[in-house]
């Protein structure tokens, strides 16, 4: 049976990435709606991380789509201790019909993709987070109307989701600016992915560690924590080295006029983003967050129901 894996963006043409961001749009308008389009489908979600709006957003999306959700927490499956990734999938794929995963590491995500004859949806690793990645770019879609012209400047740590950012940004021919301390940058394996995909795409990128430079007449402003989940340990010394790194009312002067701030969520307020910046009026932070829905939707249609 031929199947469908979202592991990554890295093999999504802008071709399918645009068809996944009009159903997203097309679902918006039904939105609140129960549809037919999952019927009988059954979607289980594998977490070995706590979450908020990934979880959230998949259940009630599925729900939505006519489907069934099964959440499968660290509880039930201890993912390459108390059963190996390779024996999940096999057995999963007997009962559902995709797997969101949420993984601490992307060796299980592509163990995951690799194993199952089931469509597997990466809810995030350590190395990308795709489905974020199409909600950022379809709000950013969806506030200016077009990718045409359009400078995205990510300034923090160079994560899961700066990766992701990155490449669907540079497929769909956007500025891509980042900057990071030293030490703190886009891993270079991804850094050599997004310099090829700009070129095939007229997207452009750039890696600083100046937010000042990068910054300057961006329309998107987006930023993430310090310290992601797992990395508490190296909390302070993260506070330290991203000291000049925090959007605040005198950095984002320095953008377009009419740029629009985000954050993929959870924020940590005082740290890399100030109050004045996260609840002022150039945030979408929420629409942001609820576009994670109607794109995860697109997603589960696009893998399921793609002849």
């Amino acid at each position: 049976m031929n199947k469908r894996d979202l592991l990554s963006l890295e093999h999504y043409t802008p071709e399918e990435i645009r068809r996944i961001l009009k159903l997203a749009a097309d679902l918006k308008k039904q939105k609140g709606q129960r549809l037919d389009v999952l019927r009988a489908k059954s979607i289980g979600l594998l977490f070995q991380k706590p979450s908020n709006r990934t979880r959230v957003s998949f259940e009630v999306g599925i729900w939505q789509l006519g489907g069934n959700c099964i959440y499968l927490g660290p509880e039930e499956i201890d993912l390459g201790k108390r059963e190996s990734a390779q024996d999940v999938a096999k057995t999963l794929s007997r009962y559902l019909d995709a797997i969101v995963a949420r993984t601490h590491s992307h060796a299980d995500i592509i163990a995951l993709g690799k194993n199952a004859s089931i469509p597997i949806i990466n809810g995030l690793s350590d190395l990308f987070h795709p489905c974020q990645a199409l909600a950022d770019i379809f709000s950013i879609q969806e506030r200016f109307g077009t990718f045409e012209g359009i400078t995205v400047t990510y300034i923090g740590d160079g994560n899961n989701v700066c990766h992701s950012l990155i490449l669907a940004g540079l497929k769909m021919g956007l500025t891509i600016n980042i900057a990071s301390p030293r030490g703190y940058e886009p891993k270079p394996e991804v850094v050599a992915k997004a310099e090829k995909i700009a070129k095939d795409n007229n997207g452009h990128f750039t890696v600083s560690h100046s937010a000042q430079n990068v910054i300057k007449n961006a329309q998107v402003v987006y930023t993430d924590v310090w310290t992601s989940m797992g990395q508490e340990k190296e909390t302070q010394q993260r506070l330290q080295d991203f000291h000049d790194y925090q959007l605040n009312r005198q950095l984002v002067g320095l953008a377009d006029p009419e740029f629009v701030f985000m954050h993929c969520l959870p924020a940590h307020r005082g740290q890399e983003v100030t109050e004045e910046v996260i609840d002022g009026p150039h945030s979408i932070v929420f629409d942001q967050a609820e576009n994670r829905m109607h794109v995860q939707k697109a997603v589960l249609v696009f893998l399921l129901k793609n002849k």
